[in-house]
Order: structure tokens, then C-alpha cells, then sequence
């Protein structure tokens, strides 16, 4: 057994069906703290069912997967943000909170605001918010709980460039400060430097899974090296 100290996330021999379709198998792999696990592979190679399955929110046709965290110090940000529009942006963070049994300050959740930047819009009802402002507001929610294990389905698809260089920033700072980052990314080459290791999905299996330092993507996605 892993090292729970160390390894917040074990994936051994996974496969997934739907029907009698093979969406992959055979895949393997350890999360560890404090690290980045970039997964990679064409579009249809099931890397969505992947990390759903990685997240407890979908089970494996045939292997395991094991967390080595507590199910509320984990979370999952994706293309829907959860947000619920007819609430305020500071009204949707207290509504988060208290699912997850907290009672944060106004200030608390002002400086949460103030760190997306979106201290200025907290009296502002999330519907009307763009794109950006939605996934800041949502990456907000991420921080309530200071997860251990964080699960990113491309979270920066449709964000405009700055909105983009605050989810890096925090990605890496989340892996900076010892929290586990499993995340897909809509852009390989530029986010596969920012990772410490990289799982591939090619051919209905997994065709990597190591150091991002020598992850060759041509053998994967058909692109440049990282």
C-alpha cells in the first residue's frame, strides 16, 4: 500500500466501458503531494471519464482507485462552474461554505474575492458575470476549503489571458503550498512545463505515464515536444 503520507490518489489497472465501447484500460498511476499530474491525450481518448473516475464521480469498469484524503478536502473544477446565477458572488461563496460546514467571516470571504479579483463585483448576481468572472468566482469556492486533492477538467477553456495567468498561477500555488493537482489542459504545450508528471491516453490505453521532463507528446497528441 502507498505511503498515505505521500500519496493522496492510487489508479491501478482502471478501464472504462460504456456498453460494449472500450473507452481505455490498463491505467495506472500514484498522486502525490505536492505535485502536478498533467493528463494528455486526443480529443474522444475518454481523459473527462478519466478524472471522473479519479474523482469518485464515476466508477471504473474493472481496477481500483483509492483516495488517500478526506472526500471534503478534495475538489473538482471543470467547464460548469456551479454557480448559482440568481445569487450574489459573496451570497454563492456563504452558500459553499455552508455545505461544507463553514461559517467564514465577510472579511474571510472578501479577501477570497479580493484574491480572484473580484472584490468589486461581490454585491453582483453571478448569471450576470462572463465567462472569466464566473471561473474566478468558482476557483473562489476551490480555495473555502484549502483542498488537498484538486481535480481541473479544462478550467481554462474561454477565459481571456488574464483570467488564464491567475488559474496558472494558482494551479502552481496550490502544488507549491503540498496540495495534489490532477488536470487536463486545453493547452499541452504550454501547461506541460508546469507539471511534474504526465499520464497519456493513446490508442484506448494508457501510453504514458512519468516525469513531464521526458514526456515526448508526438508519441501521444502528435505535436511538438514540451
Amino acid at each position: 500500500m502507498p505511503d498515505s503520507s505521500n500519496t493522496v490518489l492510487t489508479v491501478r489497472k482502471a478501464a472504462k466501458f460504456f456498453g460494449t465501447r472500450l473507452v481505455f484500460k490498463g491505467v495506472s498511476c500514484d498522486v502525490k503531494a505536492g505535485q502536478i499530474l498533467l493528463v494528455v491525450g486526443r480529443n474522444g481518448a475518454g481523459k473527462t471519464t478519466l478524472l471522473k473516475i479519479m474523482a469518485g464521480l464515476s466508477r471504473p469498469s474493472s481496477g481500483s482507485v483509492e483516495m488517500f484524503t478526506a472526500p471534503e478536502k478534495s475538489a473538482y473544477l471543470g467547464h460548469a462552474t456551479f454557480l448559482y446565477p440568481r445569487l450574489s458572488a459573496v451570497a454563492n461563496l456563504k452558500f459553499w461554505a455552508s455545505m461544507y460546514g463553514l461559517s467564514p467571516s465577510n472579511d474571510v470571504l472578501m479577501g477570497l474575492l479580493k484574491r480572484v479579483g473580484l472584490e468589486r463585483a461581490a454585491e453582483e448576481k453571478a448569471g450576470s458575470f462572463s465567462r472569466g468572472m464566473a471561473q474566478r468566482l468558482n476557483l473562489a469556492r476551490v480555495f473555502l476549503i484549502n483542498p488537498d486533492l484538486i481535480f481541473l477538467d479544462e478550467p481554462g477553456t474561454g477565459l481571456d489571458q488574464s483570467s488564464l495567468k491567475l488559474l496558472r498561477d494558482e494551479i502552481v500555488g496550490f502544488r507549491d503550498r503540498g496540495s495534489a493537482v490532477v488536470w487536463i489542459s486545453h493547452d499541452v504545450r504550454l501547461d506541460c512545463g508546469l507539471a511534474d508528471m504526465v499520464l497519456g491516453l493513446s490508442s484506448k490505453k494508457q501510453g504514458y505515464f512519468g516525469p513531464s521532463s521526458e514526456f515526448d507528446p508526438s508519441l501521444i497528441l502528435g505535436v511538438d515536444a514540451c
